[in-house]
């Protein structure tokens, strides 16, 4: 994919971890970027998003609060600061981006996505 995803990894159940999303083909400035996740056995779902801005977010119930999703366009990159993991956390974690876009909680509204990247909660 255009969008590559970093950082995930093993983590115990009250550590954090941040997923960053970095591409070198499009200029991620003009793209609203979300972050959705598919648990073990689950439908995707959405997690995080923020507008092209930079100035709008938005955040999934089950998540607010404890992740944080910010850019820094200079890097071309996106991150997702995730704090409190418990278990229900483990999933592949997806970063897409919508070109010129609000941020959306709704997948068909991203244009580009990544491959993903696994982040295991276990003690």
């Amino acid at each position: 994919g255009q969008l590559v995803e970093s950082g995930g990894g093993l983590v115990q159940p009250g550590g954090s971890l941040r997923l960053s999303c970095a591409t070198s083909v499009v200029p991620l400035s003009f793209y609203a970027m979300g972050w959705f996740r598919q648990g073990p056995g689950k439908e995707r779902e959405f997690v995080a998003a923020m507008d092209w801005r930079g100035s709008n977010a938005g955040y999934a119930g089950s998540v607010k609060g404890r992740f944080t999703i910010s850019r820094d366009n200079a890097k071309n990159t996106v991150y997702l600061q995730m704090s409190s993991l418990n278990l229900e956390d483990t999933a592949v974690y997806y970063c897409a981006a919508r070109r010129l876009g609000g941020y959306s909680p709704r997948e068909n509204d991203y244009d580009i996505w990544g491959q993903g990247t696994q982040v295991t909660v276990s003690s």
